[in-house]
């Protein structure tokens, strides 16, 4: 009975995280055919992909590479930018940190935007589930959007500059965004942080090598920090 509820949790993580494969599919091709573009081969595009696996931060490297950044500058945006994972695995540990380190290693290296976003809807919603059912769901919703990743970047770098701009492929990423956060917006105080680093990061556009989008960040969650410490002060007055 166990082992088949973990497989239907699974199967219903699959089904949750499927309509993210219209945007895997033009997003990873995307950055297969941009980094072809900047001068990377093939093989070095599929190791960006496979090793960094985080799109914002591989786009943001990528272009910081074409701009001829400071290799420094480089590896720091792309670090910043990766921040959110460490906040996401903060909020995953309450839910799957009791799993097994093998299990807890395999969903630290594969959360991403997507597997985040479904996941922890579903963990909020079903809080009698248990540890193994939790970890078979967070399986399942990576399970349409890893190996796509994968195989459309490679498809994305082998197609290179056959690409004709007509297609527009770069459509895929404020789409891709406004997917994954859109559902977040639960709160006040998240719906000031995103308004606070959407204006900061217009004030900051002038700024080279993208480093207003990092200023931008932290302002947000400056921001959203201090909007929920104000709310749960006022909610405690009597």
């Amino acid at each position: 009975m166990t082992t088949s509820t973990r497989k239907s949790y699974y199967r219903q993580g699959i089904i949750d995280s499927s309509p993210f494969i219209l945007v895997i599919i033009p997003f990873a091709s995307l950055f297969g055919v941009l980094a072809t573009e900047a001068g990377l081969n093939v093989i070095e595009t599929m190791a960006f992909s496979i090793v960094v696996i985080a799109g914002a931060a591989q786009f943001t490297a990528l272009q910081l590479m074409q701009e001829n950044a400071p290799t420094a500058i480089v590896l720091i945006s792309a670090l910043a930018v990766n921040l959110r994972m460490a906040m996401y695995s903060a909020s995953l540990t309450p839910y799957i940190g009791a799993a097994p380190l093998w299990q807890r290693a395999l969903c630290a290296y594969m959360t991403v935007d997507q597997s985040y976003v479904v996941g922890v809807s579903k963990f909020e919603a079903a809080p009698e589930m248990t540890v193994p059912e939790r970890v078979a769901y967070f399986f399942g919703a990576v399970t349409p959007i890893v190996p796509l990743w994968y195989a459309f970047t490679l498809i994305g770098a082998l197609l290179g500059t056959q690409v004709p701009d007509s297609w527009a492929l770069d459509f895929a990423t404020p789409i891709a965004f406004l997917a994954m956060i859109a559902p977040m917006f639960r709160t006040a105080a998240h719906v000031v942080a995103a308004l606070v680093a959407v204006v900061v990061a217009l004030f900051a556009a002038s700024i080279p090598y993208s480093l207003g989008l990092i200023i931008a960040g932290i302002a947000g969650m400056i921001a959203g920090a201090q909007t929920e410490l104000w709310l749960e002060r006022r909610a405690a007055r009597p």
